[in-house]
């Protein structure tokens, strides 16, 4: 089996002029907020063999506190989780339990696209969780993967907003 846990970036500090970053990192907030979520999965029992991360400092952070809860081992950065890149190949390698921490609308797409559905039929918020599974056997799990779960962090974390 193929455990998939895609982790959409916790609150990120805001665009420069409207414009993207890779440098914009977690607010302070963002960063507490996410600490909590990674803690409440952890202990829910979502742990991952392997971590894979956007190189974005956003997702990068995000990931270096799931491996600070004890979510997974440790972050490799792959650039095909940046935004706009290709996850594909990848995910059609991947096996056992694993964790990708990225961005929107890909993360939603992908995770759509794996369990069939329409696109934008699927949505992450921030520091939001999306659990897929499917068998291993398959060499290309577009529309076969069952959905475990679609988490928001208001729903893991009572009482925040």
């Amino acid at each position: 089996m193929v455990d998939l846990l895609l982790f959409r970036h916790g609150i990120a500090e805001e665009r420069h002029q409207g414009a993207d970053h890779p440098d914009r990192g977690l607010t302070p907030l963002g960063l507490e907020r996410t600490f909590k979520v990674c803690s409440r999965l952890r202990d829910l029992g979502l742990i991952a063999e392997r971590l894979y991360s956007s190189p974005y400092r956003r997702a990068r952070e995000t990931a270096e506190l799931a491996v600070k809860t004890g979510m997974a081992p440790k972050v490799e950065l792959i650039s095909c989780l940046a935004p706009g890149g290709d996850p594909w190949p990848l995910v059609r390698r991947l096996q056992g339990s694993c964790l990708l921490v990225g961005h929107e609308p890909d993360l939603s797409l992908l995770a759509a696209e794996l369990i069939g559905a329409r696109s934008g039929g699927l949505r992450l918020r921030k520091a939001g969780l999306c659990h897929l599974r499917w068998e291993a056997s398959h060499p290309d799990p577009r529309g076969v993967a069952q959905l475990q779960g679609l988490l928001r962090p208001r729903l893991l974390l009572p009482g925040c907003v």
